[in-house]
Order: structure tokens, then sequence, then C-alpha cells
């Protein structure tokens, strides 16, 4: 394989191995040799945290050693609780009073102090604190943990973690328990002293020790004599909680060292709790992974360096054959860019210009094409147009109605003349506006003229919005559907046909048309035809070939269709919404090109509305 390669890749082959054998050999050995230097300092700094601990727990217990004894001077008072309902009443008072100062003088000697109990020889409860829940008696005498401190042998004692069950709220968390027997001068027993106290306030260390423990992930479990776990350093730091150290039990204090973590082990000065100080060594061997990785920056940085200068000697060879990539990838979406950098005059130049050429012949091919596109749908636009647009047409029919008022035909001239009148709505009206209200008169104009012919058995109403009458709209689109109506559904002479228009907003702000009649209908076979030839009014739109379904007398949907479809877009339409049996409605959607802007949707939707009756 190393035959087969070039020359350049061999040449840079041997320097990186030149490069990365000498550096790891030294990378590995500056590892290991200082992972053992940190992680004896590491057990040297543990030590000195774990001292630390130690002398903050001892006086921890010297002071809380002083404060239970403290209440000792009031032994006498104390005592005197176990006597029951032997005393007078005013004195069983005073007793409670004197005592409820003796549990508040306790509990502001530390401000971290909550509750303070009193348990008298006969089981009373004397409390005192500064919370606002207070300890529920009957359910404190029944726990497990007091019952075996009463019946320990210890005078001094603190307990291991507990919950909160026994108070009133039966809140979360958990609590430590501090307190001493208490015996009169004689010796006999006089009560307990208990004092509960947040976990927290066991262990007082200064901010560094606590940024060094989360930075070395060192974890503190503190127990007491009977391996029960008083505080937990994961518990404290948020890691888990208070309940999963209660659930867990002893399975926290037992010894766990491995290859994995580092452990040392403490007392206080009595021997009250011991203290067990876990280091991981994960954490431990982190700034030497931080220092790996920064040798391996140095290792790539150096095989880099020597690939930059091979790479360099290639640059001015793959420089245009990438410019000609990119360009060919701009071509594959449609993006017709020549390369505009000076080239040079070798072979890849040369190649480089011929697909500028190339490049360039294509864009104006398309651009022909295009333009070519534009100006059929444009021709084709003005052939349907122009089917309707006869000039000489209504010249003849001025002629013919002056000839008709020679001879006194004012009848004959009055048709005449309305027909001329609706010519002159259509003639002209490319590149000028044309609005609906202009159908509409052309098409009232033409039923103006059926009426003459049938004796006014047409009737018109127009039902729209007044704002919608001056937006525009392409010519010839009413009457050719009106034209329709009459020549396939007017049963004849026996009853009137009523065409109706109605015009409305939709959500969108555009314009819906429906013309409607109550004339005979159609078959469901014609009505599913006359849909299809509307529907393929997209695709017919482009050809020049007459594909309309002209009649004798105008112009057909299908034109309609292909001008709406032309001059607005495919998402606009004209279609047949029913027809069968009872009349026939036809729905036009165009844009409302034209509508004032001042006026809202709101109002368009619901102003008032435009009503035309075109009598007989």
């Amino acid at each position: 394989m190393i035959k087969k390669l070039r020359f350049q890749n061999k040449l840079m082959l041997s320097y990186l191995l030149a490069c990365i054998i000498p550096l790891l050999i030294v990378s590995v050995f500056i590892f290991h040799q200082s992972a053992k230097g940190l992680e004896e300092s590491s057990q040297e700094f543990a030590s000195l945290y774990t001292s630390q601990i130690k002398s903050s727990l001892n006086e921890f217990i010297k002071e809380y050693d002083k404060i239970t004894k403290s209440v000792l001077v009031e032994n006498e008072l104390i005592y005197r609780l176990g006597e029951g309902s032997s005393i007078p009443m005013n004195e069983e008072v005073n007793q409670r009073v004197a005592v409820q100062q003796l549990l508040m003088r306790v509990s502001l000697l530390k401000s971290e102090i909550g509750t303070v109990m009193l348990i008298s020889r006969d089981n009373s409860v004397y409390q005192y604190t500064t919370t606002t829940s207070r300890v529920d008696e009957s359910r404190l005498l029944s726990q497990d943990w007091y019952n075996q401190l009463r019946n320990s042998d210890q005078t001094f004692f603190i307990s291991g973690l507990h919950d909160r069950s026994y108070y009133e709220d039966k809140g979360a968390g958990a609590v430590v328990t501090v307190g001493r027997v208490l015996f009169n001068s004689k010796g006999a027993y006089a009560g307990m002293l208990l004092i509960d106290l947040d976990p927290f306030t066991l262990l007082q260390l200064e901010h560094e020790f606590l940024q060094a423990r989360d930075k070395y992930g060192i974890s503190v479990i503190i127990s007491n004599d009977r391996r029960e776990i008083v505080y937990h350093s994961e518990a404290a730091s948020g890691r888990i909680t208070w309940e999963q150290v209660l659930h867990s039990g002893f399975d926290l204090t037992g010894d766990r060292a491995n290859e994995d973590r580092i452990i040392l082990s403490e007392h206080t000065a009595q021997g009250e709790l011991f203290i067990k100080t876990e280091i991981p060594r994960s954490k431990l061997l982190q700034k030497i992974n931080q220092m790996k990785g920064l040798t391996m920056i140095v290792i790539m940085t150096s095989c880099l360096i020597i690939f930059l200068i091979s790479l360099w000697l290639s640059y001015t060879i793959t420089r245009p054959i990438k410019a000609l990539r990119r360009s060919m990838k701009q071509a594959e979406v449609g993006q017709y860019l020549p390369i505009e950098k000076e080239q040079t005059s070798d072979e890849i130049g040369s190649l480089v210009y011929s697909y500028n050429k190339m490049i360039i012949t294509i864009k104006t091919l398309i651009e022909e094409v295009y333009v070519a596109e534009i100006k059929q749908r444009q021709a084709k636009f003005l052939a349907l147009q122009h089917q309707i647009n006869p000039h000489m047409l209504y010249n003849t029919l001025e002629s013919i109605r002056m000839k008709a008022l020679v001879k006194d035909d004012e009848d004959t001239a009055g048709m005449i003349k309305i027909l001329a009148r609706m010519f002159r709505l259509t003639l002209g009206k490319e590149g000028r506006h044309h609005s609906i209200k202009h159908e509409l008169e052309y098409t009232g104009n033409y039923l103006q003229l059926q009426n003459i012919r049938f004796d006014d058995m047409f009737t018109l109403s127009v039902n729209m919005p007044g704002e919608m009458l001056e937006c525009s709209i392409i010519p010839l689109v009413f009457q050719p559907i009106v034209e329709n109506s009459i020549n396939h559904g007017f049963a004849g002479y026996s009853q009137a046909l009523c065409i109706k228009i109605e015009g409305s907003w939709t959500e969108h702000g555009e314009i819906l048309i429906r013309i409607s009649d109550n004339g005979t209908g159609m078959s469901p076979e014609k009505w599913t035809e006359l849909n299809s030839l509307l529907e393929q009014a997209a695709s017919n739109r482009y050809s020049l070939e007459n594909q309309s379904d002209l009649g004798e007398n105008g112009l057909g949907l299908t034109n309609i269709a292909e001008r709406i479809k032309l001059h607005y877009g495919d998402s606009y339409y004209i279609k047949v919404l029913s027809g069968i049996e009872n009349g026939t409605t036809i729905e036009i959607r165009i844009p409302g090109i034209g509508k004032p802007e001042h006026i809202s949707f709101d109002a368009k939707k619901e102003g008032e509305r435009n009503e035309t009756d075109f009598g007989r």
C-alpha cells in the first residue's frame, strides 16, 4: 500500500510519524508522573480537609455540651416536674412558666437552635420553638430513636438523622437531635433535654474548603458511635435528598475503598462522631486529562504545520478546480453564474474558460425561452380577447341605427342602440380599467335585448357590496354565463327565468361571485363533464389552438376559465356548484383588485350591499 502512495503523501506520512511517536512517549511518561504527584497532593489536602472538619466538630460538641449542661443550674426545678398531680395548680402553672423561660434561654444561646424540648421523668413534654410548627408529644415519645436514646447509658448524645414525622406539619427533610440525660444531685433520673438541629449546622467550613470540596468531588460522611448517619455532604450540596440518606441507612457509612476512590477516616476527641472523607480518583485525574488534551493539541498542531507546507504546494492546482465545482453546484439549483476570478493559462484555466462560455450560452437560451413563453401567453390572451372585439361591428351598428331612425322605426333603432352600448363597453378595454360595474351594465343591456325578443320573460337581480362594484375584472365574464342560462335553462314561454348575481368577500379579501338561475338545470353526466372541462382550462391556457366551447350565442365557460387562469393565476377559477334538476349556479373567484384600502375587511363583509333588480 505504501508503494502505491504518491511521493507527496509518503513525505507527509513520514513527517507525521517522526513527530507523533516521540510526542506520544513523552506524553505518557509525563501523564503518569503528574497523576502520581497529584494523587499524593490530593491525599495531603484531604487529610488537611478532614482535620478541619474534625476541629469544627470538636468545637461543635464542646459548645453544645456547655449548652445542655446549662440547664443543670435549674436542677431542682427539673426534678420537681415529675411529681405529677401532687402539687397545687398554681405551682404547676408557675413551673411551666419557669420551664418555658429556661428553654427560651437555651434557644437564645445559638441562632441555629429552632426547637428545644424537655421531657420530665413522668414523660411530660415541655417545648419551646422559634418555628411555626410544634412537636406532637405523643408521636415524639413513640419515636424509635428517642426510645433508643432513653435506654442508652450515654449522658451527652448526638442522634442519627431522622425525619420530622413527629412535628405537626410532618414536613419533608431531616433533623439531628443533640441532647443530654439529666440527673439530680443524688444521681436519680430527672429527664432529658433535646435540641433539634438542621444537619447543615453540624459542619461550618470556610468558603475555600467548600470550593475545594466541590472542585475535587470530595464527599464527607459523619456518623455517631452507633454507625447512624449524622451528616452527608452529598445531601448538603443538593446532589441527593435527605430522604435518600435516611432510606440508605448504614450502607453509606461502610468502607468502599477501591481503585476508584481514596478514603480517609477520623473521629472526634471523645469518639462521639466519626468522619469519613472520600475522594474520587476521576476528579483527581481531571487536570491530568486536561494536560493530556493539551498534549494532543500540540501534536495535532505540529502535524498541521507539516500538512500546511504540502497543502500550500497543491493549493494553486486545487483552487480553480474547487471554484469550478462550486459553480457546477450552483448550476444544479438553477443559478447560472460564471467564474469571474482571473484564471491561469494552463489546462485548468482553459477548462474554466470553456465552462464560462457554456454557462453564458445556457443562460441566454433560458432567457430567450422564458421571453418566448411570455409572448406566447400574451398572444393567447389577445387571441381570446379579440374573439369578442370586432371593431367594425360598432360602426356598422351605428349606420343601421341611423337608417332605422330615418325610416321612423324607433323600436329597431332602440335595440340597435342598446347593442351598440354593449359593444362600446367591450371595445378598447385592454390597458384600461374595466370594473364589475361595467360588467353589470353590459349584462343588463344584453338582458334588455333578450326581454324585447321574448316579451319580458327574464329578470336579473344583483346583490353585492357597493365597494365591490369598483373592483377590476377582465371583460365579458357575466354576459356569457347569463347567455348560457337563457340558451340552456329557459323552458320556453311557460315560465319566466330569474337570474341572480351575488357578490361577497372571502376571508382573504378575494371576490366570490355566484350567478344562479331557476331554469331547467342539467343532467349529472353533463354537470360532471362540464366541470372536467373547466378543470382542464389550466393546461389549455398556454395552447394557441381554439379549445373553447363556443356556441351560437356567445363565448363558452371554458373560454372564461382560460382567461381567468391566464390573467389571475391557478388559485382562481370558475366552476359549476349545482345544476341538477332545479336551476344552475356558477361560482367565480377572482382577486379583489382595485378595492378601497381604507375599508377594513369586516366593513367589506358587513357593509351596505348594492341591490338592483333589472325588471322585465
